[in-house]
């Protein structure tokens, strides 16, 4: 009794469930997993966009493009690496298109993405590097909180292990047909898988994600990133540690020369990664935080008419001077005719009196 509690104890239970319904609507708990990931990524972008100087509310109107790109980047990466997911014998081709099943790759999503943000930083006048750098590490939070979707579908975990953190798999059915359904069915009677239990592959890669979140704010504090090189770190950090996760996956995947397609995907993006920013360093310190203003913000627009009131201030000091040397001149003048009058009018009264007869 000792060892069975102890192995209880010991071990990670698995939700009976991902998915609930309220009414006919599902309620899908990756889909909300996602959802909370992306208002995290926004919100600690929008407010690290603002401390480097940028305009308030960029980050919100970049998303509108970046976000429905990114999550059709991730859907394309994923049917493309597992066709035969889809489109092999048995197998319905429009689930290609149910994303709320679970199967976005993190590399498509980041690609097409970005894609989408260089669309707005454009339409902005913004540049997309600096843009990056503010969202790094909410973008790597973003991907841990996605992966406790995984935990709900019960999907992207390692082999057996009697570790104390071994997480429990269970047989899930669907209660009307009491087939099997692993996405959508419910573990009634807790009824552990084969292996279980497995190495929860997904809670190393949460962690991993947030250390790298830590990282790169530590980082771009210390160092002062810029020039898209905080992205790159957290590339480079996410990229390291996907690698040594990938290999302890069970899951299907497609392999090249005995390695899974992601973990090549994975060295060649860290190399990429690595290369950049080395390259971006010679680019000198960071932005300066005039030139990550959108088009038409409003400190700009106010910045203008105080310097036109500047001008027209000393435009009319300069004209008040000159009126008071004119209206000066003639008082000057005046002056100066007066004391002519009275000299002239001195001279005229000796005159007269010489010219008189003297009295005897």
């Amino acid at each position: 009794m000792y060892s069975a509690s102890a192995a209880f104890l010991a071990t990670i239970p698995s939700p009976d469930r991902g998915v609930w319904h309220l009414g006919f609507i599902p309620i899908r708990a990756y889909a909300l997993c996602i959802i909370a990931g992306i208002i995290v990524a926004i919100w600690w972008g929008e407010r690290r966009w603002a401390a480097r100087g940028g305009t308030k509310g960029t980050v919100i109107d970049v998303a509108v493009f970046a976000v429905p790109f990114g999550l059709v980047g991730g859907r394309l990466y994923h049917v493309i690496t597992d066709p035969e997911l889809y489109f092999t014998a048995g197998k319905n081709p429009w689930n290609a298109f149910a994303i709320w099943d679970g199967g976005l790759g993190i590399w498509g999503a980041i690609a097409l993405g970005g894609v989408g943000a260089l669309i707005a930083c454009r339409r902005k006048g913004i540049p997309l590097p600096a843009l990056a750098d503010a969202l790094a590490p909410g973008i790597v939070t973003a991907q841990a909180i996605g992966r406790i979707g995984n935990y709900f579908n019960q999907e992207l975990y390692g082999a057996h292990t009697d570790l104390p953190w071994g997480l429990e798999i269970y047989q899930r059915t669907d209660p009307a047909t009491g087939l099997p359904d692993p996405l959508t069915g419910i573990a009634t009677g807790h009824i552990p898988l084969p292996d279980s239990p497995v190495h929860p592959t997904f809670l190393y890669e949460l962690i991993w994600n947030l250390l790298v979140a830590l990282v790169v704010v530590w980082a771009d504090r210390r160092f002062k990133l810029g020039h898209g090189r905080a992205f790159a770190l957290y590339v480079a950090g996410y990229t390291l540690g996907r690698c040594w996760i990938e290999l302890m996956r069970t899951d299907t995947a497609n392999h090249i020369l005995g390695l899974r397609v992601n973990v090549w995907v994975a060295i060649l993006v860290f190399l990429g990664a690595v290369a950049f920013m080395i390259v971006a360093k010679k680019k000198g310190p960071r932005e300066l935080p005039e030139t990550l203003r959108s088009r038409g913000d409003e400190r700009d627009a106010v910045a203008e008419p105080s310097a036109a009131s500047d001008a027209t201030e000393v435009g009319e000091s300069s004209s008040s001077e000159s009126a008071s040397d004119t209206a000066a001149s003639p008082s000057e003048a005046d002056t100066d005719s007066r004391d002519e009058i009275t000299v002239d009018a001195g001279s005229a009264s000796s005159g007269s009196d010489s010219d008189k007869p003297e009295k005897s």
